[in-house]
């Protein structure tokens, strides 16, 4: 179906954003996958919520690995830069093409085959290093291109479609990316569109490395009763810890709060993210108490989603290195290489 283009013709009255573009204008090809895919929705959630923050196409890079959901960015964002890697390293690419340009806004989707298993340290670096991007993982919790084998975030019990159980212990990648340091952490379910539109928006907005795990059942191997990434149980074991918002363009506010009020967390770029706390004694600002309150739960059996963790202070990989604003691609060689005297420089402190 790869060959089957989209109408280019639609409704003349479609509703546009500032920009003049209208919400087809942020898609992409028809899509192959399985009728019913999750990951079909979250490419849902992301031109909606690219169309609702008015970004130009051209101004957002796109890349991704092997797997079923390396496939979705030619589904969303068809005028968009795009980058296909090899399996497992699309965090580097993304790296190098961050520090090559600093001045594109970087969108990584992967999945828990791509990150958890052939790309995990991949994943670790990108995260630590504190790449300015929004890093989204598909997670269904099985192989869906290679005929439905466990993958790594697989509940320890869980069983495959045709009665397997799972005995290897899951890599929540969740706790992983709050321990390396992400600066903005969410778990979201691709049934929930009202909950994930906004954490994209928020995560696309954010200064640093924004993370959102996304649990998307793959309605032909992970979609019965025993596995906990299906819908059903993924919709019975939900556990919201905030009710979100994005606000663009509005004045910092800076509130104490309490369980039932609301707080609005201010971004670098002046937008805000508004916070309903919904659980007794959770703070989405406090790393520590993130990565109890998922392990609590955890013991629950619930799934949490939401915006567990944000830092309002965030860093990324240019402020650590302490590049230049202008992006390298920009510069000149004679601005690049700094000559025979600064190399001598270099070599004499280190001998």
């Amino acid at each position: 179906m790869t060959y089957i283009l989209k109408p280019q013709l639609h409704h003349p009255k479609l509703p546009t954003n500032s920009l003049g573009y209208t919400r087809r204008d942020y898609e992409g090809s028809v899509s192959t996958l399985c009728a019913g895919c999750g990951h079909d929705s979250i490419s849902a959630a992301i031109i909606q919520a690219v169309f609702e923050l008015e970004i130009p196409p051209h101004r957002i890079a796109k890349l991704s690995g092997i797997g079923c959901s390396s496939k979705t960015p030619d589904y969303f964002l068809g005028a968009s830069h795009g980058f296909n890697t090899v399996h497992g390293r699309m965090p580097s690419v993304l790296t190098g093409a961050n520090l090559a340009n600093r001045e594109l806004i970087y969108l990584g989707v992967s999945g828990d085959g791509d990150s958890a298993s052939i790309g995990f340290g991949q994943f670790a670096h990108a995260i630590r290093r504190g790449v300015n991007m929004t890093y989204i993982v598909e997670n269904n919790g099985v192989y869906g291109l290679t005929k439905g084998q466990f993958s790594a975030t697989s509940d320890k019990g869980s069983k495959s479609k045709r009665g397997v159980v799972n005995h290897d212990s899951a890599i929540d990648l969740v706790s992983t990316a709050l321990q390396l340091g992400a600066t903005f952490v969410a778990r979201s379910f691709s049934g929930d569109k009202a909950q994930l539109v906004p954490l994209i928006k928020a995560a696309l907005a954010h200064k640093g490395a924004a993370f959102i795990d996304t649990l998307s059942p793959c309605v032909q191997f992970n979609n019965h009763a025993g596995s906990t990434k299906s819908f059903d149980y993924v919709r019975e074991h939900n556990e919201a810890v905030n009710r979100l918002d994005v606000i663009v363009g509005r004045d910092p506010i800076h509130v104490d709060y309490a369980p039932g009020e609301t707080i609005e967390v201010t971004q670098h770029d002046a937008s805000v993210l508004r916070l309903h706390k919904l659980a007794d004694s959770y703070d989405p600002t406090d790393r520590v108490s993130a990565i109890a309150y998922l392990q609590a739960a955890q013991a629950r059996g619930e799934i949490v989603t939401g915006l567990l963790y944000l830092d309002p202070e965030a860093e990324d990989l240019h402020d650590g290195l302490g590049t230049v604003e202008a992006p390298l691609n920009a510069l000149s060689d004679a601005e690049l290489v700094p000559g025979p005297a600064a190399l001598e420089r270099i070599n004499a402190a280190l001998r």
